[in-house]
């Protein structure tokens, strides 16, 4: 039964991180998507993002407490009593870094302003200056931590949040990928030969991302 619950999680969980890929790297579908006139009624694309994160917290949240109930009857803490006051702790400071990153970069730049077509500056302050990705980090530990309170020490405990460290490092990395510009063809010169022009230095993105 784990096994098909830990396929059913995953699949639920992997939407979000998904949805987050398709729009970073894939910014003009997804304005597109936006445009339509079902989609256009719940706001600007800004607003569609910061939507769909609520929406994908509540279905992360529901997963997290479906997957304790079904393993345990009741949605109890099983841990010792120190164990669960150092999770406490660990997601309090998971928390906050979330908190501070969304603090620093500002509603715009969260939900993916600087791939949406809004000037986003670059941030380099705390936590960013500790850091490279606090809301994905600050994410990781919460989970981290709720999964230690409420199943350890039965063996299932690490399983969804090793999916999801997973699903965050992968999403990390396939949004910062640089979105790569249509290739063109080398000029030519009189000898026929090919002439390269060199490779303009790559703008620095702004800072962003969704926890």
């Amino acid at each position: 039964m784990t096994l098909a619950l830990l396929l059913l999680a995953g699949a639920l969980l992997g939407v979000e991180r998904a949805c987050y890929v398709w729009i970073a790297r894939a910014p003009r579908s997804f304005r597109a998507w936006a445009a339509r006139p079902t989609v256009a009624l719940h706001g600007k694309p800004v607003v569609i993002v910061a939507k769909l994160f609520y929406a994908f917290k509540l279905l992360q949240v529901s997963v997290f407490l479906a997957w304790c109930y079904v393993h345990s009857g009741s949605l109890v803490p099983t841990a010792p009593t120190v164990v669960i006051a150092m999770a406490a702790l660990v997601l309090l400071a998971g928390q906050a870094l979330v908190m501070s990153a969304f603090y620093r970069l500002g509603r715009v730049a969260v939900f993916f302003g600087d791939r949406l077509g809004h000037e986003v500056p670059w941030c380099s302050a705390f936590p960013f200056s500790v850091v490279p990705h606090p809301q994905y980090l600050g994410a990781l530990l919460s989970i981290w931590a709720l999964f230690v309170a409420m199943r350890f020490p039965h063996p299932d405990w690490y399983l969804i949040p090793a999916v999801e460290t997973v699903y965050y490092a992968m999403g990390a990395w396939l949004e910062e990928r640089p979105l790569l510009p249509p290739v063109r063809p080398p000029a030519r010169t009189e000898m026929g030969s090919a002439r390269h022009s060199p490779r303009p230095a790559r703008a620095r993105r702004a800072v962003r991302r969704i926890p």
